[in-house]
């Protein structure tokens, strides 16, 4: 089943998301509707708490970016409970957008890699290393259980220029070709 996706201003993307463990209600169902939504909104990752569930749950398949990193490759992991415990290396910029912000992309810095440990579908523990692109991608998605977005590693002036098109889309005036909620969309608008 495809879920929407909830839009910048929705109070659950600003929480610090919750553990679960293997006998949490739904999962396997959850983690499958969120591998169908986020391929059928062109995403190459997506956390819970985008579509409004705050646990510390996200998924991958960085598969998109395969031509361009080597790492990208055959990358599709589901991440329970994780937790980022080291970063390093120089900070990189990459043009990152979100699915809960139709429209919007920006320049975001972020380490080359990190080291993480988290559970996966089965809670099989794991502690690895991850790098380049892919890195990257469990980074954004990582902040999304932990309240952050993508434009919270922004500067304060370029936060101010999208401020008009954040509101926007807080209101449903955007266009999406996904299902999404509008936190401050006004009753009647589709």
């Amino acid at each position: 089943m495809i879920l929407p996706v909830i839009a910048f201003g929705h109070p659950t993307l600003k929480k610090v998301a919750k553990e679960i463990n293997p006998d949490h209600p739904g999962l396997e169902k959850l983690i499958g509707d969120m591998f169908e939504t986020m391929y059928q909104s062109d995403g190459v990752g997506l956390a819970s708490p985008q579509v409004n569930q705050s646990i510390r749950l996200f998924i991958i398949d960085a598969a998109p970016y395969a031509d361009k990193y080597a790492e990208a490759k055959d990358f599709k992991k589901v991440f329970i409970n994780a937790k980022i415990y080291k970063e390093e290396g120089d900070e990189w910029g990459f043009n990152e957008g979100c699915l809960c912000f139709p429209g919007v992309r920006e320049d975001v810095q972020r380490k080359p890699v990190i080291y993480m440990r988290y559970q996966d579908e089965n809670f099989q523990s794991h502690d690895d290393r991850f790098h380049g692109i892919v890195a990257r991608v469990i980074q954004h998605e990582y902040d999304h259980t932990e309240g952050i977005l993508f434009i919270d590693r922004l500067s304060s002036l370029r936060k101010m220029l999208l401020k008009g098109k954040l509101n926007d889309i807080s209101k449903g005036n955007v266009d999406t070709f996904y299902k999404m909620i509008f936190p401050l969309q006004k009753k009647g608008r589709k």
